[in-house]
């Protein structure tokens, strides 16, 4: 009989725990090994059966996932947020708990791309984590100003022109020399970030569904670029609900108590569930270029009509920005999933929020 074994694996840099379980939730094997690929590999092929191996997301995943791949009939990378793993805590219990879990079908699985996004999924994650240090500089910057009451706004304190000025402001010569190599910091920052960005879209430019999604109001060329590195495939998700619930626009509801009798019949209560905000749980660059999208496409372009109409109608800016930012990213996951270019007649600005 050709038996399901249930393989769970705690990964650490040297060593990693595999236990391995049957269809009953019984143990038949467990094993600690030196997290290389022929040593894996090697224990696979020893397993009798059909495997399903589960491990949780992190550092070794992508490697790990490209490593276990063909020699399993399934793998889940998993979140390892949703995983309950209460109690005692050991590689050899974590690595069970994940096989239990996967034997219950109880994982919340990560989704891995295909080869043909890793350049360009590397390529995004430069341009942002570059974007995310000047950030963090830049707040230094100021800050050493603003902790000395001096007030700084704008940009003109980044400027290398009016760089002597700012620093003059300043007293002493340590918070002098720390604000120009922040500055100078900051210049090298610029630099690398301009040539991740040329490299960015240059590899973004690469796929099939780049002049797609070139072509939807608000999506420039670093915006579509991102999107296709991170979103991978529109058919991961089934409908714009669930990509909604992944960019961070998905609106969370809460009830309680929805029944009540009346003359001794059990009836739904009138009351609707209330709004409680947007989902916490998401992909942090897909919200910001969505947000960005919606900034640009409400000040020109062809929602810029519907938009402004929102607003004179009584509809808060932040609520007209946020339906907007939903809209183009419902468009977006139709048109990339029917390999189809924007049309403004088909796809106007629709009262739905919800």
């Amino acid at each position: 009989m050709n038996d399901i074994k249930y393989i769970g694996i705690d990964v650490h840099q040297a060593t990693s725990v595999f236990v391995v379980l049957n269809q009953q939730g019984k143990m038949v094997g467990k094993a600690t090994l030196e997290t290389k690929p022929a040593t894996i590999i090697d224990f696979l092929k020893g397993q009798r059966g059909t495997l399903w191996v589960t491990f949780e997301e992190g550092t070794y995943a992508n490697w790990l996932y490209d490593v276990i791949q063909p020699q399993v009939a399934k793998l889940v990378v998993c979140d390892p947020k949703k995983n309950k793993l209460d109690g005692n805590k050991s590689d050899k219990i974590d690595a069970r708990k994940l096989a239990e879990l996967l034997r219950l079908n109880a994982l919340t699985s990560v989704f891995h791309g295909k080869d043909s996004t890793r350049t360009l999924k590397e390529l995004a994650r430069s341009y942002v984590s570059l974007q995310q240090d000047s950030t963090r500089v830049m707040n230094r910057v100021k800050a050493m100003f603003r902790s000395r009451g001096i007030a700084c706004r704008g940009t003109s304190v980044y400027r290398p022109k009016n760089r002597k000025e700012w620093l003059e402001k300043l007293n002493g010569h340590g918070p002098r020399h720390r604000a120009e190599r922040l500055l100078k910091q900051l210049e090298l920052l610029a630099e690398l970030s301009f040539e991740a960005q040329e490299d960015l879209v240059r590899e973004g430019r690469k796929h099939k569904s780049y002049k797609i999604l070139k072509g939807i109001p608000g999506l420039g060329p670093i915006r579509v670029a991102l999107i296709l590195a991170f979103v991978v495939t529109p058919h991961r998700f089934q409908n714009k609900r669930q990509f909604w619930t992944y960019t961070g626009f998905s609106v969370i509801r809460r009830g309680s108590a929805e029944y009540e009798i009346t003359q001794g019949e059990l009836k739904r209560t009138k009351k609707k569930p209330l709004p409680r905000g947007l989902n916490n749980n998401y992909n942090h660059v897909l919200k910001n270029v969505f947000k960005g999208a919606a900034l640009t496409a409400a000040y020109r372009g062809p929602f810029q009509k519907a938009f402004d109409q929102r607003v004179a109608d009584g509809v808060a800016p932040n609520i007209a920005l946020l339906t907007l930012a939903r809209k183009i990213a419902s468009i977006t996951l139709a048109l990339w999933k029917k390999g189809e270019s924007f049309d403004i007649e088909r796809h106007r600005l629709s009262e739905q929020t919800t």
